[in-house]
């Protein structure tokens, strides 16, 4: 009999299966192991650049980089004390302190210490970034050449920080304890989410050794804390160069010296075309101990490739793109478990501000029109309700979940209830444009994208839009590009129930804003959300972000994404996708083999 159970839609899961946290383990049976069919390829292990902040990445770095915090399956912020504590000491200024274990270790055998943690910092600070420098040059360079050079004396750490938030509000230089276990921080300004401003910390010694030419782990690390303790222009551009396209995979030559794990598992091979194999980090002491020796990532063409691969055995769990054809494959399988519901991910189509194929819409009135053609109901009819039923709605806001406090309020007016072609014929009439054109790219393997795409073209064409096929099966490759496209379909993959989440999408210059959309209000906004700890206050903040991406003609929000996860349970077992990224992996250490 086939087994079937639901998500609930941004809230709460069904509790795990079987917890192995706090068993005592001794270690994982060596002939045990798992794999996980995916379409998302893994690129890059630096998952805070413009370019690493992928799913396919999120999803390994969730099994090998440990931090301080992270969010459980009920979204509530929990520390991991085997890697380290994370503490408030003062209130104002606000002082936070990061004291990292004595267990806390890089898979090569060297300490995580502070070197790493600033380094950290650094980063995500934008503190030493080089003032005045205009990154869109060397965006466009990475686009052509994924290993291009910052100019020579230039510092810029890609990471997307804005100086109004989140360590951006600690630009003073962190102080570091004498036994380098621990790093103090001070904010300019307090911030609501403090305990979760410092990403996942990257091999500092690993930086140094390629940025800088230091031939050990110890020398590396003087280098570094040497490097931002004094500012040293010339070190830190090589330092920040590297940082922002050394982890990248088609820059790396091996993997197993520049992949360093500080988690459960730790990377043992890639393979561009056939996925990424780990196993149970043997240098690791923390809580996170896992029950299973072997992970696999195994690349698959396509979703229906995924179902297929389950139903034959050659995969263990998959979680694939959820469409209506998905699942009637899965409902045709035998024997497993498959888990359905609504996810914290939104589909949405974002219009290109200043620097798109045909300039289309640089007029607002032509981003008006073409918005009202959007058939959002059509493509929760086709696509989504097939799948999870009556939770299939149309998403009505850019920054609040529906069902969250705010959403009802917020949505309101934020994109077209229905489709106005007559009312988009005379919006571009009276902007004095005849057949404008629209290239749009997406996903060209994502069967629901295409069919997105294919609504989208059909509708817009009524009202005179020459809409283009821009589909590629390297979309990810052009988000941002200049000149490449004129919209873009895809989704947001939320990460943090932080207001740092949807910030990093609208305000000017932040890490995910791809289509160059900037507004002084927006960016005022979240300066202020940054700081406000009132719930009331914050939903009003952000309504008023809502409103503004609104009378702005940003682009649409679509629907919320649905999501499928099957499993073999006479395999596997604990498998339990949460409602933010990574939502498969980031328990993975609870999983076992039955």
């Amino acid at each position: 009999m086939r087994r079937h159970r639901s998500i609930a839609a941004c809230a709460m899961l069904i509790a795990a299966a079987i917890s192995v946290s706090g068993c005592a383990p001794t270690g994982p049976d060596s002939a045990s192991s798992v794999t996980i069919g995916t379409t998302d390829r893994f690129s890059s292990y630096n998952t805070t650049t413009s370019a690493g902040s992928a799913s396919g990445n999120a999803d390994v770095t969730a099994m090998t980089l440990s931090n301080f915090t992270a969010y459980d399956e009920s979204l509530e912020i929990v520390e991991d004390p085997s890697f380290g504590s994370i503490r408030k000491i003062n209130d104002d200024p606000l002082v936070v302190q990061y004291s990292l274990s004595d267990s806390a270790s890089w898979s090569d055998g060297t300490p995580v210490d502070v070197a790493d943690l600033l380094l950290d910092w650094a980063a995500h600070s934008g503190a030493l970034n080089t003032e005045g420098f205009d990154p869109a040059d060397y965006h466009s360079a990475l686009s052509d050449d994924s290993s291009a050079s910052l100019p020579d004396d230039t510092v810029y750490f890609d990471s997307g920080t804005r100086p109004d938030s989140g360590l951006g509000r600690a630009p003073g230089l962190p102080q570091i304890s004498d036994d380098g276990r621990s790093m103090t921080i001070t904010y300019d300004e307090p911030i609501t989410d403090w305990r979760i401003a410092l990403p996942a910390p990257l091999p500092a010694h690993v930086v140094a050794q390629s940025a800088l030419g230091a031939e050990s782990a110890e020398a590396g690390k003087s280098a570094i804390v040497d490097a931002i303790t004094n500012d040293d222009t010339a070190a830190l551009s090589r330092v920040s160069s590297f940082w922002n396209t050394g982890f990248a995979l088609d820059n790396v030559e091996s993997p197993e010296d520049v992949y360093l794990s500080s988690g459960p598992y730790v990377i043992d091979s890639i393979d561009a075309e056939t996925g990424v194999t780990l196993s149970a980090n043997p240098q690791y002491d923390g809580d996170r101990t896992p029950s299973i020796a072997a992970v696999t990532m195994r690349y698959l063409d396509g979703p229906a490739d995924e179902v297929t691969a389950l139903e034959n055995g050659d995969v263990d769990v998959i979680s694939p793109q959820a469409t209506p054809d998905v699942a009637d494959q899965l409902g045709d399988v035998g024997g497993i478990t498959t888990l359905t519901g609504v996810v914290a991910s939104f589909e949405h189509i974002d219009l290109q501000f200043g620097s798109s194929a045909h300039d289309t819409f640089d007029d607002p009135l032509v981003r008006e029109a073409f918005l009202m053609t959007l058939p959002r109901d059509a493509i929760v009819d086709d696509l989504i309700r097939p799948i999870v039923g009556s939770r299939a709605t149309t998403r009505d806001s850019f920054v609040f979940t529906p069902g969250e406090p705010g959403a009802d309020v917020s949505s309101e007016g934020t994109a077209f209830e229905q489709v106005d072609i007559s009312g988009a014929k005379a919006l571009l009439a009276e902007a004095g444009v005849s057949e404008p054109e629209v290239c749009i790219l997406y996903a060209a393997n994502n069967p629901r994208r295409a069919a997105e795409f294919s609504l989208i073209q059909a509708s817009a064409g009524k009202a005179g839009f020459r809409v283009s096929d821009c589909g590629t099966e390297k979309w990810r490759d052009l988000l941002g590009v200049p000149g490449k496209y004129d919209a873009a379909i895809f989704a947001w993959e939320s990460s943090s129930v932080g207001v740092v989440d949807s910030e990093s999408r609208y305000a000017t210059g932040a890490r995910n804003n791809l289509n160059g959309y900037s507004n002084d209000t927006v960016d005022e906004l979240y300066a202020r959300l940054a700081t406000t700890a009132d719930a009331a206050e914050r939903i009003e903040l952000l309504s008023d972000v809502d409103e503004q991406l609104s009378s702005d003609f940003y682009g649409a929000p679509l629907y919320q994404f649905p999501s499928i996860t099957a499993f073999d349970p006479d395999r596997v077992a604990g498998v339990e996708p949460r409602v933010i990224a990574p939502q498969l992996t980031w328990n993975i250490w609870e999983w076992q083999t039955p």
